[in-house]
């Protein structure tokens, strides 16, 4: 065992690991490191408090309570749904901002949730037992069902527990398959919007400044939890200390990072490099381009379009960097020697025995991967069918389907453990604009027919004689599934009522279905199942000999990272981990996107211009981190992640503790704005901001 670990250490030593590099679930917090690099003692109260404090935005967000009536913090980026759909021509949410002086006025979000870990069980040995001596396809398959009986055993047995009441129970893989839990949450489903300002100013800098750094974003929004039609009571919540951080002072995030690809092999990180990231770069980049056109016909245009114009920018600049960190031979050569050291130790090691060579296996399944992906992407993930509206439609006739059947034997986004928040999503009163749907469903269906081919077979099924354009234009004018009640009727009628619809989008979902599910269990069964299980034995290889003192990728899941405030060298040039608000006037031209809103021209001569406005620290954090709280030692708020510089964007892969930043609101700029900018008094008392 020493030999085995003396090696695997060995690897670790070429790639040296940062004590603040890492998303870590609370229960795995590496509490001796964080004292031992900055001193803190983390009790398991201080984490109790900061779990319960921080919420889960189901869209892909993170935010915290910050007051005992279940107001929650989070950026203006992840209220934008809720701004979008109570806009109209006369009043943009959006552009104006939004501000309820009682919470009478406050407006309901009918696309959002927000869930509250309350609850971590370890599963593991529950599924390795149903697993145990399977081949790899129905390996593939009793892992599913398992997982899904746990969960409803799991939601079963809250709803008979007084104490617990109703929970969201949800399996969660950690360390490709070293782990498996159940995470228990209390969902909140009626969300209000209290506060955004206005998106000049939420997002100053647009997409010139996305992922830069100095930064001047107001990037806030304040939302409140209710239950039983009053605000919840949120007794665990956290304080603000609108004072913030000081340079080097220890900070911590925590939040519900998205995704990371750490733990992926050479080979899977390859299909990524050479096929899948291309692909979509290309795709995103001609939609801009559509997209960026149609602003250009109006002001109502510009209007509709900005929010998923927003989405594909950043989306853009995402992928781009990606894949220049993708192209990195030393990010290779890095991972190259960690699976010849792990395969190394296996072969010495009598407990780490397997059959086969995991690593080959997963070459293998890359190379079914990368011949059937193309297909996969543009039907079973519908990349050839864009628009909200066929999504509703795809939901409705996949739905009625996976409902007919037993639970455990489900697709796993229709279990009973997820139909909630589908049907909550079907019945949105979700903005819908027919010009722009006609658009996005044009575009995928001409991408459908150039990457099949126009005599693919598929391919003319669906466009028959018609042109994308015409077929695209018919569809969605014959359509009524842009009305929920609509949607909501279909649902609730299940089967019957969706398959005798004479909606020709429905008629268009039920039509590709065969063929989408056909490559769903292709794919499953020779890419999933083969990587799952390779995955699973380089997985407890791995956590054989480190436990958990390594992290696992992140997977949407709550997660605590550590780390300081403070500044990098920028080719050389230091760069301050603090701005003020003084240089936000300085950078402002009068014109979108470096426009300061009237709203702050006005409230000039009343603000301290030495204000800070947004911060920098080392923290490891990815998408799905935007709305984390960043807290100091004591637990209290000292800022409001929105974003990392641009070296953040490689962390999908690596950390560079040297470059890689976090940036975060400073709770002084978000007092400074309540009280003389918006005069939003209640609520500045509310969070300890006035007296």
């Amino acid at each position: 065992m020493r030999r085995l670990t003396a090696i695997l250490l060995l690897c670790l030593a070429a790639t040296p690991v940062r004590a603040d590099e890492g998303m870590w679930p609370f229960d795995h917090v590496p509490v001796a490191a964080i004292q031992k690099q900055y001193g803190v003692a983390i009790t398991d109260r201080w984490l109790d408090h900061l779990r319960l404090s921080t919420v889960r935005l189901r869209g892909g967000c993170t935010g915290s309570f910050i007051s005992p009536d279940g107001l929650v913090l989070t950026n203006h980026h992840c209220a934008q749904d809720a701004l979008v759909e109570h806009s109209t021509p006369q009043g943009d949410l959006l552009a104006d901002g939004f501000l309820a002086r009682t919470r009478p006025e406050e407006l309901r979000c009918t696309s959002y949730e927000v869930d509250v870990l309350v609850g971590m069980e370890d599963v593991t040995a529950k599924v390795r037992a149903a697993i145990a001596g399977l081949g790899e396809k129905a390996a593939n398959e009793a892992r599913k069902r398992v997982l899904t009986q746990l969960e409803k055993a799991c939601e079963d047995a809250a709803r008979k527990d007084p104490k617990a009441g109703p929970l969201l129970c949800e399996s969660v893989t950690l360390y490709q398959g070293g782990q498996y839990y159940l995470y228990k949450y209390k969902t909140y489903d009626d969300v209000r919007l209290v506060f955004a300002p206005e998106y000049a100013i939420a997002a100053f800098g647009g997409d010139p400044d996305n992922f830069q750094y100095p930064r001047w974003c107001l990037d806030m929004a304040l939302l409140r939890v209710y239950e039983n039609g009053q605000p919840a009571r949120t007794p665990n919540h956290l304080r603000v200390d609108f004072a913030g951080p000081r340079d080097g002072e220890p900070v911590f995030v925590s939040g519900h990072p998205g995704s990371t690809d750490r733990l992926l092999t050479a080979e899977q990180l390859k299909t990524l490099r050479d096929l899948e990231q291309p692909v979509r770069l290309l795709l995103r980049s001609e939609l801009r381009g559509r997209y960026l056109q149609f602003a250009k016909q109006g002001a109502e245009e510009a209007r509709i379009v900005q929010d998923p114009l927003l989405n594909v920018e950043n989306s853009l600049k995402v992928r781009r960097k990606e894949l220049d960190a993708l192209h990195d031979d030393d990010l290779f050569a890095a991972k190259r020697r960690e699976e010849d050291s792990l395969r190394a130790g296996m072969a010495l090691h009598p407990d780490l025995q397997v059959a086969g060579d995991p690593w080959r296996e997963i070459g293998a399944a890359e190379a079914a991967a990368r011949a059937q992906w193309v297909r996969h992407d543009f039907v079973e993930e519908a990349s050839g069918f864009n628009g909200q509206l066929y999504d509703f439609a795809r939901t409705l006739v996949r739905g009625a389907a996976e409902r007919a059947k037993p639970n455990d034997t489900r697709l796993r986004e229709y279990t009973d453990s997820q139909l909630p928040f589908v049907r909550q999503q079907l019945a949105a009163a979700t903005p819908v604009y027919p010009a722009l749907e006609k658009l996005r469903l044009a575009f995928s269906l001409e991408r459908l027919r150039e990457w099949l081919g126009p005599d693919d077979a598929f391919v003319r099924g669906v466009l028959g004689d018609e042109s994308p354009d015409a077929l695209a234009a018919r569809l969605v004018d014959g359509t009524r599934l842009a009305d929920p009640a609509v949607r909501r009727r279909l649902w609730d009628g299940g089967v019957d009522a969706v398959k005798t619809s004479d909606d020709p989008l429905v008629r268009l979902a039920w039509q590709v279905d065969p063929e989408a599910r056909a490559i769903r269990k292709r794919w499953e069964d020779e890419v999933e199942a083969p990587v799952t299980l390779a995955a699973e034995k380089i997985a407890r290889a791995r956590f054989h000999v480190y436990e958990t003192s390594l992290y696992p990728d992140a997977t949407f899941t709550l997660r605590l990272n550590f780390g300081a405030v403070g500044g990098w060298l920028e080719d050389g040039v230091p760069v301050p981990p603090f701005t003020t608000l003084a240089r936000l006037y300085e950078r402002a031209t009068g014109a979108d996107p470096f426009l300061v809103p009237q709203s702050w021209l006005d409230a000039r001569p009343a603000l301290d211009l030495a204000t800070p406005f947004n911060l920098s620290t080392n923290n490891d954090i990815v998408g799905g981190n935007s709305g984390s709280p960043l807290v100091n030692a004591r637990g209290d708020l000292v800022g409001l992640l929105f974003d990392g510089n641009i070296h953040s964007i490689a962390g999908s892969y690596w950390f560079d503790p040297e470059n890689n930043r976090a940036v975060a609101v400073h709770p002084a700029i978000v007092r400074e704005a309540l009280t003389k900018v918006y005069r939003a008094e209640a609520l500045a008392r509310e969070i300890g901001a006035a007296e």
